[in-house]
């Protein structure tokens, strides 16, 4: 799994370079409207809106960017009407892939996403074909110069948190959903400063990846998370640490 925990640094960083060029607030906001218009806008009853709130915060999106996308999907502004879909995919050398997507037109959406499908070798699935490869997990990342190692892992096991894994420049805490919103609590109420904060699906077993085929998949990963619709992207590919460095 390292080659795997490898790629979330990398995307990590990569968000960043998003951040600066806007495209990180554009998905946050859908996100935030789809929330709101689903389980209503107060964050303290809605536990996906306060933990995407909490998410735009940490990119520092303006509080007024919040609130208009939260009024939008409780419906006091007018909007567009995004509808979730999900799509199960097979990428080069059978790697499982979960794409979660945003979208005012579903037809152009799900046309756009078979075409980068093959265009980089891999291929639309049936309803249900990967999903049960991945499940799902709470993730957290803290910069290690804000915490402790050895503090961190204490408030960790005391909140239940299933691991702490230790990164180049930060610690990511692994939780299972339900003992999600208690870790951030127990952060909080330990004066605790995280980056992040996210629901993500973790994939159970891995598929591993040579020289061959990464810059492949990885074109393709690139490909989808690029697109305007696309909200999120999982896959249990592993490429070693070495290669990954070179062709990421």
């Amino acid at each position: 799994m390292s080659g795997h925990s490898k790629w979330a640094q990398i995307r990590r960083k990569k968000e960043k370079v998003d951040a600066q060029r806007g495209r990180a607030f554009t998905r946050l906001i859908r996100e935030i409207t789809v929330a709101a218009r689903q389980g209503g806008g107060n964050p303290d009853t809605n536990a996906r809106l306060r933990a995407v709130i909490d998410m735009a915060k940490a990119q520092n999106m303006p509080q007024d960017n919040i609130k208009k996308a939260i009024m939008r999907g409780t419906g006091e502004l007018e909007g567009i009407n995004y509808e979730e879909i999900n799509y199960e995919a097979y990428g080069p050398c059978g790697v499982a892939i979960l794409i979660e997507a945003l979208t005012d037109n579903k037809n152009r959406t799900t046309s756009e996403i078979r075409h980068i499908l093959s265009h980089h070798g891999g291929n639309l699935g049936e309803s249900g074909c990967v999903s049960w490869m991945f499940k799902d997990k709470g993730i957290i990342y803290i910069d290690k110069e804000k915490i402790d190692e050895e503090k961190l892992l204490m408030i960790a096991l005391d909140a239940s948190a299933e691991d702490v894994i230790t990164e180049d420049d930060a610690y990511q805490i692994i939780t299972s959903p339900k003992e999600f919103e208690r870790v951030i609590s127990m952060l909080k109420d330990k004066g605790v400063e995280y980056n992040s904060a996210e629901l993500t699906k973790s994939p159970q077993s891995t598929v591993k990846i040579g020289e061959k085929d990464a810059k492949t998949i990885l074109k393709l990963m690139d490909a989808l998370e690029e697109h305007d619709d696309v909200q999120h992207v999982y896959a249990n590919f592993d490429i070693p640490d070495e290669l990954l460095n070179e062709v990421a």
